[in-house]
């Protein structure tokens, strides 16, 4: 197991709490992901939850199914297979050979990233701490060529040097950290 899997416990449970005050006026709204509504970013979020969870038991590549109302419980499935050591163990032929342990920091880059994108998107609190935003920076730092060559992170938002990392972090995945709907 690694040290981020109670990092992972905690942006899950910021996530899920955030989702759960999501109602149906807000499914309509965009975000910061321009392909994304709140709807649409929703199921992002289930799906990579239901992703995560499989690649990290060394089962397949799960494709995306419609939106359902269950991140919450999803990602708590997904968690469950964490607590496992054989997640961190190997890697996933599913995902193109990659070390479950780099598949486990893209799922808490994915959570923190999305969990920022519905918060901005509703309008509604969201808060990371220093320890997780400075996991995601360094980590997206390393991933940001292979990230923006696959299409999972856009062009670079320029940050100054001296932002916290939250923002250094948001600009590194083509966020603007200024964002408003």
């Amino acid at each position: 197991m690694t040290d981020i899997l109670p990092l992972m416990r905690q942006a899950a449970g910021r996530t899920s709490a955030l989702v759960r005050k999501v109602g149906d006026e807000h499914l309509g709204l965009p975000t910061p992901c321009a392909e994304y509504d709140v709807k649409d970013l929703l199921n992002h979020l289930e799906w990579g939850a239901s992703l995560f969870e499989s690649v990290a038991a060394g089962g397949p590549f799960t494709p995306p199914k419609e939106y359902t109302g269950d991140f919450p419980e999803r990602v708590e499935r997904m968690l469950a297979v964490y607590e496992r050591p054989e997640a961190w163990e190997g890697t996933s032929e599913a995902m193109g050979g990659l070390p479950k342990v780099v598949l486990a920091n893209m799922a808490l880059t994915d959570l923190v990233a999305h969990g920022w994108d519905l918060s901005r998107a509703t309008g509604l609190p969201y808060a990371v701490d220093e320890e997780t935003a400075a996991v995601v920076l360094a980590f997206s730092a390393r991933m940001a060529p292979t990230g923006r060559e696959r299409g999972a992170f856009g062009a670079e938002v320029a940050v100054p040097d001296d932002a916290p990392p939250l923002d250094r972090f948001l600009g590194l995945i083509g966020r603007d950290p200024a964002w408003k709907p």
